[in-house]
C-alpha cells in the first residue's frame, strides 16, 4: 500500500515529462466534463436554470417596465444589460451548493484519495459553472430579441461585453466556491449565497438609474461591481445614448479590475480553505 501511495504521489514528478501545472490543467478539465455531464443528465436542472431568468426578464419588461423611466432610450434596452449581469451572479452561488453537497455525500474525500492536483476540483466546478451560465445568457439573448432589445455597434464591441461578461460570471463563482467550503451544508450554502448577492444586484444600476436612489445609497450603488458591468454593456451594446464614449471606457476598465481583484484575491484563500478542510 505504501509503495502505491509513494507511486501515486510522483504524478506531478517529471516521471511522465509533463509539469505539475500541465496535469492540473488537465485534472480541472476532467472535473469540469464531469460537472457538465452531470447538469446535462439532470433535466430539471437545465430548466431551472433556463427558466428563472426568463421570469426576471418577462416580470420587469411587462410589470415594472411601464413605470420605469430611463433617460434616453428605451427601457427594455436598459434592462437587458442588467438581466445579464444579475444571471451569471445569481449563476455563481451554484457553485458554492454544489461544493456544499459534495462534501456533504462524501465525494470530495474520494477526489482528495486521487493522485490530483488540490485546486482541480475547485477549477473544475469553476469553470463547468462557467459554460453553464454561458448557455443561460445564451438563452437570454434569444429571449431579450423576442421582447425588444436591440444592441447596436459593431460584433467585436458586443464579443468584449460577453467576454468581460463570462469573466465576471468567473469571479463570482470563485467568491460561491469560498462561501460553500466555509459553510460545508447546502442549505447554508444556498441561503448565504443568496444574502450577499441580493444587495449587490439590486441596489446597483441592473434594473434603474443610480440617480433614482436615495443619496445615502448612490454610492454604493454607482461602486458596485454589478453597476458598473451593467454600465460597461450599455455603452458596449450601444443602448443607452447618456454613456460617452469615455463613460464606457471608464466602466469597462473598472469591471476588469473588479474581476482580476476577485480572482486574486477568492482563488488563493478557496484552495487554501479546501486544502484545509479536505486535511481533517
Amino acid at each position: 500500500m505504501a509503495s502505491v501511495t509513494a507511486l501515486a504521489g510522483t504524478r506531478y514528478r517529471p516521471i511522465s515529462g509533463r509539469p505539475a501545472f500541465v496535469w492540473a490543467l488537465l485534472d480541472a478539465m476532467v472535473l469540469a466534463r464531469r460537472s457538465i455531464l452531470e447538469t446535462i443528465r439532470v433535466p430539471e436542472l437545465i430548466v431551472f436554470v433556463a427558466i428563472q431568468p426568463i421570469m426576471f426578464v418577462l416580470l420587469f419588461r411587462y410589470v415594472f417596465g411601464g413605470a420605469i423611466q430611463v433617460p434616453g432610450g428605451q427601457y427594455v434596452n436598459f434592462l437587458m444589460p442588467g438581466i445579464f449581469v444579475q444571471t451569471v451572479a445569481f449563476g455563481g452561488v451554484t457553485t458554492g451548493i454544489s461544493l456544499a453537497q459534495d462534501m456533504q455525500r462524501g465525494l470530495i474525500d474520494r477526489f482528495r484519495s486521487l493522485p490530483m492536483s488540490s485546486s482541480a476540483v475547485l477549477t473544475g466546478r469553476t469553470v463547468a459553472d462557467l459554460a453553464r451560465n454561458l448557455f443561460t445568457v445564451v438563452i437570454m439573448l434569444i429571449v431579450g430579441f423576442l421582447v425588444g432589445f436591440r444592441p447596436g455597434g459593431i460584433p467585436f464591441e458586443f464579443l468584449l461585453g460577453i467576454l468581460v461578461l463570462m469573466g465576471f460570471s468567473f469571479a463570482f463563482s470563485w467568491i460561491s466556491a469560498f462561501v460553500g467550503l466555509m459553510v460545508r451544508s447546502v442549505e447554508a450554502a444556498q441561503s448565504f449565497g443568496f444574502i450577499w448577492i441580493f444587495p449587490l444586484t439590486f441596489a446597483s444600476s441592473a434594473f434603474v438609474p443610480v440617480a433614482t436612489m436615495p443619496s445615502w445609497l448612490q454610492a454604493f450603488a454607482r461602486h458596485n461591481p454589478v453597476s458598473v458591468l451593467a454600465d460597461a454593456l450599455r455603452g458596449l451594446f450601444h443602448v443607452n445614448p447618456a454613456l460617452t464614449a469615455a463613460d464606457t471606457r471608464w466602466a469597462l476598465i473598472q469591471s476588469v479590475a473588479w474581476i482580476l481583484g476577485i480572482l486574486l484575491v477568492f482563488i488563493p484563500i478557496s484552495v487554501l480553505r479546501y486544502r484545509r478542510t479536505t486535511a481533517r
